[in-house]
């Protein structure tokens, strides 16, 4: 099984043009083709990137934003360092992250993040929806108003549930599949734009305890 994976891999035209152009991954020209067609990303842009490694969208980031612009690559596992990018060591769901990003604002969030592939197609959906929630959730916390989140997800039936769920926070939801996504792959990205910085809803002000319970 390993050896016909790496034998396909070696064919692949995608695969050998990572390798030749120095981009770390062939996920590079899936994300400058969604750049291409949906103009992600303008120079001066601020973009944070999750699941960042091997790093492969950071650079596709780095060099469309231009040197005005920043991009923060997110991973729980070490990232050699890119020029112009900063890396920030946490996982996505970890509460702790958003005190490591501090208080700046993105204008795009990216996340190619993909399941740990079980093998039963139901399960990797499901995990794979669990992702794209986790970094909706992050983007909550740091995207600016009329921001963009791009995130992967395997098709299946609780992709309608998500989207719905980006569509209210987002003016508009876009799905696409990249020229780059091999062609049995379930997946699929989710482009979520122009964020509404939907405040969060105001807990009820709690009454103070009238008689003697007030004093415990």
């Amino acid at each position: 099984m390993a050896r016909r994976f790496l034998s396909e891999r070696r064919r692949d035209p995608y695969y050998r043009a990572a390798q030749r152009e120095g981009l770390r991954s062939r996920a590079a020209f899936k994300l400058a083709y969604l750049d291409d067609r949906f103009h992600l990303f303008r120079p001066g842009f601020r973009v944070l990137d999750l699941g960042a490694a091997p790093g492969g969208w950071s650079l596709v980031a780095r060099e469309r934003v231009g040197a005005r612009g920043a991009v923060v690559a997110v991973d729980p596992r070490p990232l050699a360092p890119i020029d112009g990018v900063r890396f920030v060591r946490g996982r996505v769901g970890d509460p702790s992250l958003l005190t490591k990003l501090g208080a700046d604002r993105y204008d795009v969030v990216l996340s190619d993040m993909s399941p740990r592939i079980s093998g039963a197609y139901a399960t990797d959906h499901a995990r794979s929806v669990a992702l794209v929630r986790e970094a909706f959730g992050v983007a909550t916390g740091v995207l600016a108003r009329g921001g963009t989140l791009v995130t992967k997800v395997f098709d299946g039936d609780l992709l309608e549930d998500v989207s719905r769920e980006l569509g209210a926070a987002f003016v508009s939801v876009r799905r696409t599949k990249p020229p780059a996504s091999r062609e049995p792959s379930s997946e699929l990205y989710l482009l979520a734009f122009g964020y509404r910085r939907v405040a969060a809803p105001v807990p009820a002000r709690r009454e103070s305890p009238v008689g003697p319970a007030a004093a415990i």
